[in-house]
């Protein structure tokens, strides 16, 4: 009979003991060791996290075959793909192979076709090879396996999408969901970073919440991005689309007041994939304003740190990219919203 491991994965931890596997520098990714509360499953695609995944880019100027080689030096140091510049990982999907004993509260089989909704940062994985890399989508394909820990949580890949357009939606699933947990009738809300999967699908979701009476303003890096304005606009996933770097905050602080109407934000939703946005996110929210902070590039010393420094008072939320219902809600966006749908199968598929 197979061994029992920990609830949490930490049996898995080489190095950095008494850590769970997400802090640790090093996890156990050996394939052969079979215990009764784990799954085992055959990966056929990483999506890796997109602020990661621009620092690969940026590091090796776009050289895919560099980046791939990075990528598996990365998983045979440490036994996951945790990029350790952002300290963030991605998400897999693949088809199960092996459902422990001791797993009983689970609906899957094996040969079912699933999605991992926890991050490559904490997840066993083995890389035989990499087959391609799509990095204008942040998706690398792979012959490996990966492993699924008695507390993590997947979702059974939908009947009615493609695996890869399910894929991209599920990477940002917690962005939308926390959205629609977080945003009410009437506020106002501004999502920077809204040209990408996580922001168009943010806005969408804000734009559902806040009713005929609110207001939510997108706003995007600059007018390289103008046809993601457009988009947005168009289909009335936003009510109003501004340009503006992120990164200088007295710039978004000006195009976002101007675009609501001299008034501050009830909200700000940060998916910017770049580092020192975090003042950008909360010099336009009112006191008592909630910023969240879906990107992983997010600096929290900066973000609490520079609040204190402007006097703001607003209350921000760390980018837990799970909530209750999380899967549901954003591929249930795609199935309400067909152009967006329509975008992302010509992007991702």
């Amino acid at each position: 009979m197979a061994i029992k491991g920990g609830k949490y994965g930490e049996h898995r931890v080489s190095e950095t003991k008494g850590a769970l596997p997400q802090t640790a520098d090093k996890i156990d990714n050996d394939m052969t060791k079979v215990y009764s509360n784990e799954i085992i499953v055959d990966v056929s695609s990483l999506n890796i996290d997109s602020a990661s995944f621009a620092q690969l880019k940026g590091e090796f100027d776009g050289d895919t075959a560099k980046i791939g080689a990075k990528i598996m030096e990365i998983v045979s140091e440490r036994g996951k793909m945790q990029n350790p510049v952002t300290g963030s990982g991605g998400m897999f999907i693949g088809t199960v192979s092996h459902v422990g004993e001791d797993i009983i509260s689970t609906d899957i089989k094996k040969g079912d076709k699933i999605a991992s909704l926890v991050s490559l940062s904490l997840t066993p994985l083995k890389i035989e090879e990499i087959t391609a890399i799509h990095s204008e989508i942040d998706r690398v394909d792979i012959i490996g396996q990966a492993v699924l820990f008695e507390s993590g949580i997947y979702a059974k890949l939908p009947a009615d999408m493609s695996a890869e357009l399910a894929l991209a939606a599920l990477d940002v699933a917690g962005a939308p969901a926390q959205v629609a947990k977080l945003v009410k009738p009437c506020q106002s809300v501004l999502v920077l970073g809204a040209g990408g999967k996580s922001g168009m699908l943010s806005c969408y979701e804000a734009t559902k919440r806040v009713g005929p009476t609110g207001r939510v303003v997108a706003l995007l890096r600059d007018h390289t991005e103008k046809e993601q304005g457009d988009f947005i606009l168009k289909n009335k996933l936003a009510h109003a689309a501004i340009y503006a770097d992120a990164a200088n905050p007295a710039l978004v602080l000006d195009e976002s007041l101007r675009a609501n109407n001299g008034s501050e934000y009830d909200i700000s939703i940060s998916c910017v994939n770049a580092p020192g946005t975090e003042m950008g996110c909360i010099l336009p929210v009112k006191d008592g304003g909630t910023v969240y902070f879906f990107s992983m590039a997010t600096s929290f010393t900066r973000a609490a740190l520079g609040a204190e420094g402007v006097g703001k008072d607003v209350n921000m939320i760390i980018g837990n990219g799970y909530t209750k219902g999380h899967a549901e809600i954003t591929l249930s966006i795609l199935r309400e919203c067909e152009p967006l749908r329509s975008l992302y199968e010509s992007k991702y598929l």
